[in-house]
């Protein structure tokens, strides 16, 4: 499956953005998928994971209650809706897909990645 990001930008300290990242090549609903994030001069980290069917989810401690993550097997496209966005939010972001695990989404051994989309929180 091949992934695209997009709706990153630049926003304001406590703004909102939402990431959307769809999906072609491949039965979407049959994919765990996430969100992985890298900023400047640090390592990816998982950001949220949601399950096949949309009934599961998982968050980072650091984006818990600010950010969601959904998905529409119809449109064959997550998101991530992040609010309240701090400066440390800044990176760039990367959509994930597996059909394994889900677990595998919390880490980067998940087996399909998008290109990324850079995300810019001022304040």
């Amino acid at each position: 499956v091949q992934l695209q990001a997009s709706g990153g930008g630049l926003v304001q300290a406590g703004g909102s953005l939402r990431l959307s990242c769809a999906a072609s090549g491949g039965t979407f609903s049959s994919y765990n998928m996430g969100w992985f994030r890298q900023a400047p001069g640090k390592e990816r980290e998982f950001v949220a994971a949601i399950s096949w069917s949309g009934g599961s989810t998982y968050y980072a401690d650091s984006v818990k209650g600010r950010f969601t993550i959904s998905r529409d097997n119809a449109k064959n496209t997550v998101y991530l809706q992040m609010n309240s966005l701090e400066p440390e939010d800044t990176a760039v972001y990367y959509c994930t897909g597996d059909r394994g695990s889900i677990v595998k989404l919390r880490t980067t051994q998940a087996a399909h990645w998008g290109q990324g989309t850079l995300v810019t929180v001022s304040s």
